[in-house]
């Protein structure tokens, strides 16, 4: 099983070998006696993190949020970091209330995913070099800025389509354009 997105992602990739990051659980009722074991796959290992806190909100199992993911996890995590509820109400299976225990419980746990960037982004502009604007991210929060600014001086660095071969280059860009 996949989500929604992770499958129209997975459609371009027919023939292909594909790498899937899985988490298993069990499906059924324990008293019916029909448990079946099921497996989820996860392009990133990052998607598969921010899916095991997604499901640790009270009334968010893991169906529910399997047929929520239809946004990319950046989205996801944006909405939630922004705490639009709005937004989360809309993904299926997700009503007002459940949205906002969501937010109240993973808001201050999104920076890192709302910083993801789509697998076709991060070929293009960071040469594979998924990590860095992580590790960017960490930089500039010990260097003080908040996690909103720190996303948003990452966001115009990938977003003027320079590469970065590391931390540094990307630190040296972003304090560059705000001179």
């Amino acid at each position: 099983m996949v989500g929604d997105y992770t499958r129209r992602q997975l459609q371009a990739e027919v023939n292909n070998t594909i790498r899937l990051h899985t988490l298993d659980y069990i499906d059924g009722n324990a008293q019916g006696g029909r448990l079946t074991p099921k497996l989820i796959g996860f392009q990133t290992l990052p998607e598969r993190q921010f899916f095991d806190l997604f499901c640790s909100v009270d009334g968010v199992g893991v169906k529910k949020a399997l047929r929520a993911m239809v946004r990319p996890v950046h989205e996801l995590a944006v909405y939630i970091e922004q705490q639009d509820a709005k937004q989360l109400s809309a993904l299926p299976g997700i009503g007002p209330a459940t949205s906002e225990r969501i937010i109240a419980k993973l808001r201050r746990k999104m920076p890192r995913f709302a910083l993801m960037v789509a697998r076709s982004e991060i070929a293009e502009v960071m040469d594979g070099a998924a990590g860095v604007a992580g590790d960017t991210f960490d930089a500039l929060l010990a260097l003080g800025h908040s996690e909103a600014d720190a996303r948003k001086l990452i966001d115009e660095a990938v977003e003027s389509g320079k590469k970065f071969k590391d931390t540094e280059a990307m630190l040296t860009a972003i304090y560059q354009k705000r001179q």
